[in-house]
């Protein structure tokens, strides 16, 4: 199953990308949420190789992803794969500049079961796709949105 979304954010790509690659919030926040995050990896920079063990509950049930940063190259893009008991998962962040304060985000996600319990929750999961397709083009939208203010109150846009 896949999803994907594009944002134009009044923002530079260089300041995009820094939000974006702000790992640090993302496991805080994370964190605040209920997970459960341990790096797997000894990295010192941002990079690709980047790895996590995201525990979780969803659904009233324990869940476990781990989550590789497979490719990293500043400012145009990112790739992340998951991997769960029961999906494959990737994620692909595109980012093109349109002018010096203006840049696209395309963000593009996609699901593979792997196993039989995988297969029938996509199964259901595209019975809802069009809900499932406005609520991750309005998360990536709000997303953008939080950007670009973050842009205006550091006084880069």
């Amino acid at each position: 199953m896949k999803f994907s979304s594009r944002e134009d954010i009044a923002a530079p790509a260089e300041f995009v990308f820094d939000q974006l690659s702000d790992f640090t919030s993302f496991e805080r926040a994370a964190t605040r949420r209920g997970a459960r995050l341990r790096r797997l990896d000894t990295l010192a920079e941002p990079g690709a190789g980047m790895s996590w063990d995201v525990a979780f509950m969803m659904r009233s049930k324990p869940r476990q992803v781990i989550i590789d940063l497979r490719r990293f190259t500043r400012p145009e893009s990112f790739e992340y794969a998951g991997t769960s008991g029961s999906f494959e998962m990737l994620l692909g962040l595109d980012l093109t500049p349109i002018s010096p304060c203006r840049t696209r985000l395309q963000i593009g996600f996609e699901v593979k079961p792997r196993s039989l319990g995988g297969r029938l929750m996509i199964q259901s999961a595209k019975l809802g796709r069009s809900n499932l397709n406005k609520r991750f083009a309005d998360r990536v939208r709000a997303y953008a949105l939080d950007i670009e203010d973050r842009a205006r109150r550091a006084g880069v846009a």
